[in-house]
């Protein structure tokens, strides 16, 4: 049943991101792959995609950002694609998990703090791009082991200890995915920006 908005009573309009055979109950699904339930066939890697600035109110991006080519430019497109207001569900596994080096297909490893770079706490790389987010929540998923012995609840519960783990113990007390869940703040990020070159002698 496709989700709807408890004020107006609206249907939500969601894209899945890379949504693969399982696509999210009453959403747009896009992927690369025409073996998925996709109902627009495109590279996720080829930007804009094939939809108008705040076209949406909800994206999933689910276990996609680490096979991508530039997270940077992706989250600008997600940016882009989400009307004020609206929602950005990411899920990725934690570098520290075996499934984020096992697959060859990933491109990235990511930790808990991967996109600051978006938010106000930027800790001084925001000039890397104009669209920016507010992040809602972030949630970590530890190892069963860690789960029952209150690691888990301590990463979660606590900032500040979240930032002593990945620092210090999340090598031992071994992360295995994170849910993120951001909301675009300010106008959409244009689609024709150019992609980043070096700087050449």
């Amino acid at each position: 049943m496709p989700s709807s908005d408890s004020t107006t009573g609206s249907a939500l309009k969601i894209l899945d991101v890379g949504c693969g055979v399982n696509k999210y109950s009453g959403s747009i699904g896009i992927d690369i792959n025409r073996a998925t339930a996709a109902d627009v066939i495109c590279d996720l890697d080829h930007f804009p995609y094939p939809f108008a600035d705040r076209t949406f109110d909800r994206l999933r991006v689910i276990h996609v950002i680490e096979h991508l080519t530039d997270v940077i430019r992706a989250m600008e497109e997600f940016h882009r694609l989400t009307r004020p207001g609206g929602r950005v569900r990411l899920e990725t596994p934690h570098y520290t998990d075996f499934s984020s080096f096992c697959d060859p297909t990933h491109k990235h490893h990511l930790n808990s703090f991967s996109f600051r770079y978006f938010g106000a706490n930027d800790a001084g790389f925001g000039y890397y791009t104009t669209a920016k987010f507010r992040e809602i929540s972030v949630r970590l998923r530890l190892l069963s082991v860690w789960r029952w012995l209150g690691f888990e609840f301590l990463v979660n519960a606590f900032p500040r200890f979240r930032r002593f783990w990945e620092h210090y113990l999340c090598y031992v007390v071994r992360g295995k995915s994170m849910e993120f869940e951001f909301e675009p703040l300010g106008p959409a990020v244009s689609p024709g920006r150019p992609p980043a070159v070096s700087a050449t002698r």
